[in-house]
């Protein structure tokens, strides 16, 4: 999550959608914030001592923890984003990037489908896997009784035309977008699904789907 209170946005950084290229694009307008040299010290002392002081939000905190914890007023005249992505595309990503920085949490696993089936397997005991992908993107903009609290939600798959949508809305010029963590080890992620792999996704990843309008031939 990146907050500015000088510029008035909140950003919530859903993973594997973009976000590290967004953070890294808006990041310098934190910095402009009157309270943000006082914040980062104060995250440092914490990190220190191992004190937790609760001086930040977390990376990919939801949407709700910044309503439990702001001000009314400054909540709400925040401008609220995040980026979502199609889930099957996803858990795709999800896959090369444990291959790629966690193997040897697959042993065992010899496929993409291997890989699902034990990723959404309900009766395995450690569910929270590594890259938090197995987590329905809509928890994160959603408040507690179900309804979207963000202003805006942009799509992976049109990040760039999206990203300066949000600038203008913030009213920042926008910057440029670094492409952050781009796969190069990966083809459409369409090639990696069976008729029931497919419907594994569909069926897990339902209130995604519906909320944001995605199918498996986007």
């Amino acid at each position: 999550m990146l907050l500015s209170i000088r510029y008035k946005f909140l950003f919530v950084h859903i993973a594997k959608t973009g976000g590290t290229s967004i953070r890294s694009a808006m990041e310098r307008y934190k910095w402009s914030d009157p309270y943000r040299i006082p914040l980062f010290l104060a995250s440092r002392l914490s990190s220190i001592t191992n004190h937790r002081i609760a001086c930040k939000f977390p990376r990919h905190a939801k949407i709700i923890a910044a309503y439990e914890m702001l001000p009314k007023e400054l909540f709400d005249e925040l401008f609220k984003f995040a980026f979502v992505r199609n889930p099957w595309d996803l858990q795709v990503s999800s896959y090369h990037h444990i291959l790629r920085e966690r193997p040897h949490l697959l042993t065992g696993i010899d496929d993409f489908e291997a890989f699902l089936r034990w990723k959404l397997d309900p009766n395995r005991a450690y569910h929270y896997i590594v890259d938090t992908s197995i987590e329905l993107q809509s928890d994160y903009v959603i408040d507690l009784n179900g309804h979207i609290i963000v202003n805006y939600i942009g799509r992976y798959e049109k990040l760039e035309e999206n990203f300066k949508e949000v600038c203008n809305k913030v009213g920042i010029t926008p910057p440029r977008l670094p492409h952050k963590r781009q796969a190069e080890d990966r083809t459409s992620y369409k090639k990696y699904y069976n008729d029931e792999t497919a419907r594994l996704i569909a069926e897990y990843f339902k209130r995604d789907i519906e909320m944001f309008g995605y199918s498996f031939d986007d």
